[in-house]
């Protein structure tokens, strides 16, 4: 189960003094009403959210004005979601888990996201824990317009049992979206909609969204919510980056101007590939340079690897000439997408998520001329089927 949080508040206020301790002592009763009406906000929508993609009007890309971070919608839904999350196994990083979450915090990110098999769910409660100290407020919230806390969670079946979990692990009472992995082969696609319409239907989140599914299984999650009446899926989590685009640039789209479905993407920048420290081969403090990743190294020092590295050679023009660094162009490239609601960093210091974070202001220069200049490049740009009707 893989869970991340937002806090969807455009201006990410920072609250004020007092409005922390007026929160914490609201009492069980009102707790209680709370959650109710959250329930019944949750089924209203839903049962709205199989017809109102249609007449669905975008919200055009909104900027926090303290932080600059920008803001969209995930897929056609009405949840608003940084641009740029924090993924990761916090786990990993407890000693700067709490550090490198503050700076995304404090840059207007919104979206926060882990997996409960990371460490066995250590990840999980490092990121409740840190949740709970940093006082950043809860459900309750979402109800009155103040800042709310949201949870993106991963599952792996038996789904309600193990998002209950999650939720005692990170300390909180629902999350905005969970996110199915790819369903087994044995598993009936009814089942997977049917458990996450009753996920959705408790309380114990607002809406569901797939992972590493084809765009084919997408389309048979959203029909089957449709016969059944149950909840159809409203994003998709993908890989996507400089040299891997196929799903997200030819698939993902017409799924999300059909039927809604966004994209959350991962790995903008390669698993460390397209950082440019792979240059001049693996370095022994690197990923690449651990038994785990055996393979990165590998496909690092392959053929296809080598033509890689001489290409980001290249993009690094491109970057010097934006006045940004390669990784930042590779993220901003990675937003240019219409249907991508937002990518997912994943940094391993603050220097690095600085960095990164500052790929913001890239977006803007993305500019038609740029993106034709990295197709070049690239030499991979996969063709759509708008490509074939000009």
């Amino acid at each position: 189960m893989q869970v991340s949080f937002a806090c969807t508040d455009h201006g990410l206020k920072a609250p004020r003094n007092g409005e922390h301790s007026k929160q914490n002592a609201t009492s069980p009763n009102t707790a209680s009403q709370a959650r109710a009406r959250f329930r019944t906000v949750a089924l209203i929508a839903r049962s709205l959210g199989s017809f109102t993609h249609r007449y669905h009007h975008n919200l055009k890309e909104s900027t926090a004005k303290l932080t600059g971070m920008k803001y969209r919608n995930l897929g056609k839904s009405g949840l608003r979601v940084s641009c740029l999350g924090l993924g990761d196994n916090f786990s990993r990083l407890c000693q700067v888990a709490e550090q490198l979450m503050t700076i995304a915090y404090e840059s207007g990110v919104n979206l926060f996201d882990t997996a409960e098999v990371y460490s066995g769910g250590k990840a999980e409660i490092i990121l409740g824990n840190i949740i709970k100290k940093k006082c950043w407020s809860t459900a309750t919230n979402m109800l009155n317009g103040l800042i709310s806390v949201h949870c993106f969670l991963h599952f792996f079946l038996p789904l309600s049992s193990g998002l209950k979990g999650s939720l005692q692990r990170m300390q909180l009472e629902y999350v905005d979206v969970v996110f199915a992995n790819r369903p087994d082969s044995n598993t009936p696609m009814e089942e997977i909609v049917r458990a996450m319409t009753h996920v959705i239907n408790q309380g114990m989140s607002m809406y569901w969204g797939t992972s590493r599914w084809s765009a084919m299984e997408i389309m048979e999650a959203y029909s089957v919510a449709r016969q059944f009446n149950l909840i159809p899926p409203v994003c998709e989590q993908a890989e996507y980056h400089f040299f891997q685009r196929e799903k997200v640039e030819t698939q993902l789209p017409e799924l999300y101007h059909k039927i809604g479905v966004g994209v959350v993407s991962w790995s903008p920048l390669a698993c460390g590939i397209i950082t440019g420290k792979y240059e001049n081969g693996v370095p022994e403090s690197s990923r690449a340079s651990m038994k785990p990743y055996q393979w990165l190294r590998e496909k690092i020092m392959s053929e296809d690897g080598r033509k890689q590295q001489a290409k980001l050679k290249e993009l690094a023009h491109i970057a010097e000439k934006l006045g940004c660094t390669l990784p930042q162009l590779a993220i901003a490239w990675c937003l240019r997408n219409e249907g991508v609601s937002s990518v997912l960093l994943g940094s391993s210091n603050p220097t690095q998520l600085t960095e990164n974070l500052g790929a913001i202001q890239v977006i803007p220069k993305m500019t038609a001329g740029i993106a034709s200049e990295v197709d070049h490049i690239l030499g991979n740009r996969p063709h759509s089927k708008r490509d074939y009707h000009h």
